[in-house]
């Protein structure tokens, strides 16, 4: 068996914490793990890290790798453009059929990278049984079996079975159903046999190629190329979930349940489900004081969140941002960033900290003329040689040691030291050290746009522009 992780989504109903530029894929929310590392983890106890697949964008590798950076052997590939699951799914089977060597009959798990899933070991189990049903042919989903009238979630109706043994059952599907409002759903769970459509799937590539050529022709005709020009054509792809584009339509879908807690994290409500409550109801991280405060989660980053006589509310806190919605609204986030993006807030795709394959940066102050920046370095990392025609820099290091090139000459920089970078002269940062190099970065300019950037050689093979 083989497995492919989707990491490339970039979603929205997390904000102000998740961000274009950093989505909940790469959040610790539960721990000290980011949720792409436990879904990566919960692969391990049944699979090498040889036989995983992390699918994401070029503008996500140094993120994955980052999460990843002492595991070796796995794959990563990017997709030429975002194009939903169905697209993204047929390519990551295109480079493992080429690339990977993957035979044609050897079953595939497909899964997200941002859920919670507990007890892991029973996941792993199941799937591992799940093999043999997809290894005859169907395209395998896992159900989760509802524990409450979610409206949140689609739904997957059985339909005879196909399978039991001990204790493994797996069913035909019957019919997918769209997110239910609370009587439907109610209803759902009296008559039983409904299951949580969980997007994760489990089949072969000669079942997956047969079925697509079959449910979506479009998707095929160019799947049906090999690696190099299905990467060049990918544009031309439709943007179309895998489930509207195959598994709703093909009459060779299986189900087989999940009988384990299953949590996407698919908004401030779900993640308070799972978040540790005290005697008041409230889940709360960092300087928080409440009085009189019930049911209610208040997560701060930076500032003292002090309330009193709240209830049933969630309150979400960063540097740049505060969201404070009532419990059971949180779905309407997405409509919030979509707002903030028509009326041109940047707070809505961006962080105050940016992170680089290098490090990262924070803005700490702008205004007219000058920004300023705490600049991180990673230990043996160094930013590109580049150039600035609006702005000049000055920088100043706080810890650690910098090797600094500028023009044609090179200095190195300790605690307490500072240089200045002209407009129009080429330079770069580099940390040689052992540990994490940080500045301070005065800017001052007519123009201090990260566009403002031109790369004469970066090791991340970025943009030269």
């Amino acid at each position: 068996m083989k497995a492919i992780v989707l990491a490339g989504g970039s979603g929205t109903r997390l904000w102000p914490l998740s961000r274009k530029d950093y989505p909940k894929q790469f959040l610790k929310l539960n721990g000290g793990k980011s949720l792409l590392r436990q879904t990566v983890d919960r692969l391990l106890l049944f699979l090498n890290p040889e036989d995983i697949l992390i699918l994401t964008c070029e503008h996500y590798k140094f993120h994955v790798k980052a999460h990843l950076v002492d595991l070796s052997g796995y794959h990563l590939l990017c997709e030429p453009h975002a194009r939903n699951t169905g697209p993204a799914i047929a390519y990551g089977f295109k480079y493992a059929l080429e690339k990977w060597g993957l035979p044609s009959d050897e079953p595939v798990l497909i899964c997200p990278s941002d859920h919670l899933i507990e007890p892991e070991d029973v996941f792993a189990e199941t799937v591992q049984k799940a093999a043999q049903v997809a290894k005859e042919g169907f395209l395998v989903t896992f159900g989760i079996t509802p524990s409450r009238p979610e409206t949140g979630y689609g739904y997957i109706k059985q339909g005879e079975r196909l399978k039991e043994v001990n204790d493994f059952s797996a069913y035909k599907v019957a019919r997918f159903t769209e997110k239910p409002d609370v009587a439907t759903a109610e209803n759902y769970l009296k008559e039983g046999g409904y299951y949580w459509n969980a997007g994760i799937f489990l089949f072969t590539p000669e079942t997956f190629s047969k079925e697509l050529a079959t449910c979506a022709p479009d998707i095929f005709a160019l799947y049906d190329n090999d690696f190099d020009t299905l990467t060049s054509k990918f544009a031309e792809m439709p943007d179309i979930s895998i489930d509207y584009a195959l598994m709703e339509k093909s009459s060779q879908v299986a189900v087989v349940p999940l009988s384990l807690y299953w949590n996407d994290i698919g908004s401030w409500d779900a993640l308070f489900d799972v978040l540790e409550k005290d005697s008041s109801g409230n889940a709360q991280t960092g300087r928080v004081i409440t009085i009189d405060t019930e049911n209610s989660m208040i997560l701060g980053q930076k500032r003292l969140i002090a309330t009193i006589g709240l209830e049933d509310h969630l309150v979400v806190e960063t540097p740049d941002a505060i969201l404070i919605v009532k419990k059971g609204e949180a779905q309407k986030v997405s409509n919030l960033v979509k707002q903030l993006k028509n009326e041109g807030y940047p707070e809505a795709l961006e962080h105050v900290t940016t992170y680089r394959p290098w490090g990262s940066y924070t803005v700490l102050e702008e205004g007219p003329r000058y920004k300023i920046k705490r600049i991180v370095v990673n230990p043996g990392e160094r930013l590109s040689l580049q150039m600035h025609y609006h702005r000049s820099e000055h920088w100043v290091v706080v810890r650690g040691t910098a090797k600094v090139q500028i023009g044609d000459e090179e200095i190195f920089l300790h605690e307490n030291e500072s240089v200045f970078v002209p407009k129009s002269t080429k330079h770069r940062l580099e940390n040689p050290g052992k540990i994490p190099l940080e500045i301070i970065e005065v800017q001052n300019g007519e123009y201090l746009g990260e566009d403002d950037i031109v790369r004469f050689d970066d090791v991340y093979g970025r943009s030269k522009k």
